[in-house]
């Protein structure tokens, strides 16, 4: 048994029937050059006999007695791959948009707790001797890291070849008594740890004060807390749409380069030149920042394949900003910002604090929140940048050709945009509510142009690379009257 942290029991607190904490992976297989059929079976028993190596997947959620204490992990439960490993199939002629699609639906629905958190979804129909695995796993069990971790033990390259054996799970559920005396133990760890909490948490706030003091104020920043109402924000309904598109690294990191940024303020300033175009098309205007939430992991370790170690960092995004270049600009400097600033306060000050949610009232004032908050207080959108394999992986001998992975969709943002990069593939994954988009891939289309803008206003090529190893991109169907 180990005790769910304070940000995995977030996860589960905030789950409610209109919000569902589970993330994505999805990957696109070529079974083109696999000798013999590329099967369903095939597939389920080779996910079955790597279990052994990827131990949250056999995780069982135990509820503490009259909730006096945060969840626990049973491990080693016994899986029904009946019940986790199933199958799917696309609409013809089976490309993108087909499996965007089929993607949105499968996420609509929450997980069930009396179960693993997880299913994978084989994907048949698809074109040219191609299958997709959709796998949703509960954000409790793993972020973004643990997550590419976790990915990374179920599959083969070139230099690895994984063990297998068959699946010899099966604990038994621990006394009441035992979790008791396990509650009461943490608690008083709990206790002892509060005032170092607390005078940690009161020098990182006089900290972060003192340092926004020094800085020269600029009108052109988001102020934290004050989140511009936008179409994005509002209640959101169950309901679920997906879409993609790929870049081309190469011209991610030469555009980067170019710019003397990272990566993640490419991103950040992609996202805002996209954000501005759905403000003006849905809102009207864009006339003032925005404010994006980025989680920052606080453990990178390529062996960590469970839990959430995280921070955020709330970053002003510029959609209010025409001109491309100064976009890259500001969002270079915002990120500068945000970066220090979580630094200074303390980059595992929430995560700490998390821990001392009450289990009794957390759901429930989740629950109010889902039921009651149009607006966010802490963002407008979530946005999420994850460096994945650079090596092209295999699953029961056949490429990976694709890899996608997208967040969940949050209280009060009908939105979230993840960016996750794998060999040749700068790959774009976008969740959203099924109310606010016509089709969600008006999202996807307009990272793309954005991404053309800011490469030619910088003087490069606006004819973005074509990436031959992924999916044909996906232009909108139809697009909603401005409101």
């Amino acid at each position: 048994m180990k005790r769910l942290n304070g940000w995995d029991a977030l996860m589960l607190y905030s789950e409610t029937p209109n919000i569902h904490m589970h993330t994505l992976k999805v990957a696109v297989i070529d079974a083109s050059n696999h000798p013999g059929d590329y099967t369903f079976e095939l597939f389920q028993r080779t996910l079955g006999r790597r279990l052994h190596l990827l131990e949250p997947l056999r995780y069982q959620l135990v509820d503490m007695p009259f909730k006096l204490h945060r969840p626990m992990w049973l491990e080693n439960a016994r899986i029904d791959l009946d019940y986790h490993v199933r199958r799917a199939r696309v609409a013809a002629p089976g490309g993108r948009r087909e499996l965007d699609t089929l993607i949105g639906e499968i996420t609509a629905s929450p997980l069930d707790r009396t179960r693993p958190l997880w299913e994978f979804h084989f994907v048949e129909g698809m074109a040219d001797n191609r299958f997709a695995v959709i796998g949703k796993v509960h954000h409790a069990l793993a972020d973004g890291v643990a997550s590419a971790n976790l990915m990374a033990r179920a599959i083969d390259t070139r230099s690895t070849s994984r063990s297998e054996r068959d699946n010899d799970g099966g604990s038994v559920p621990p006394s009441t008594g035992v979790l008791l005396r396990a509650a009461a133990r943490d608690h008083l760890d709990q206790i002892r740890e509060l005032p170092a909490l607390i005078t940690s948490t009161v020098n990182g706030i006089t900290r972060v004060r003192r340092r926004s003091r020094e800085r020269d104020h600029n009108a052109t920043m988001a102020k934290n807390f004050r989140p511009p109402p936008t179409f994005l924000n509002h209640l959101v309904p169950p309901g679920r749409t997906f879409a993609s598109a790929t870049l081309s690294l190469a011209d991610v990191k030469a555009t980067s380069k170019h710019f003397g940024v990272t990566i993640n303020d490419l991103v950040l300033a992609t996202a805002a030149g996209a954000l501005r175009e759905l403000l003006l098309r849905y809102d009207g205007r864009a006339a003032e920042p925005i404010i994006a939430s980025v989680p920052a992991s606080l453990d990178t370790s390529p062996d960590r394949i469970v839990g959430n170690q995280l921070g955020a960092m709330l970053v002003s995004l510029p959609v209010h900003l025409d001109d491309p270049v100064e976009r890259v600009t500001l969002s270079h400097a915002a990120a500068g910002i945000a970066k220090e600033n979580f630094h200074l306060l303390g980059p595992a000050i929430m995560s700490r604090w998390s821990a001392y949610l009450p289990p009794p009232v957390a759901p429930r004032a989740f629950a109010w929140l889902a039921r009651h908050e149009a607006q966010n207080m802490l963002m407008n959108v979530p946005i999420s940048n994850v460096p994945g394999p650079r090596e092209r992986g295999t699953i029961a001998g056949a490429p990976m050709t694709e890899i996608y992975s997208v967040g969940p969709v949050m209280n009060g943002s009908a939105m979230n945009m993840t960016v996750w990069s794998y060999v040749d593939q700068f790959n774009i994954s976008v969740i959203a509510d099924d109310h606010t988009f016509a089709d969600t891939h008006e999202v996807t289309d307009a990272m793309t142009r954005s991404f053309a803008e800011i490469r030619s206003a910088a003087g490069l090529s606006g004819a973005l690379t074509a990436v031959g190893t992924a999916m044909a991109h996906v232009t909108p169907d139809a697009q909603r009257h401005p409101r």
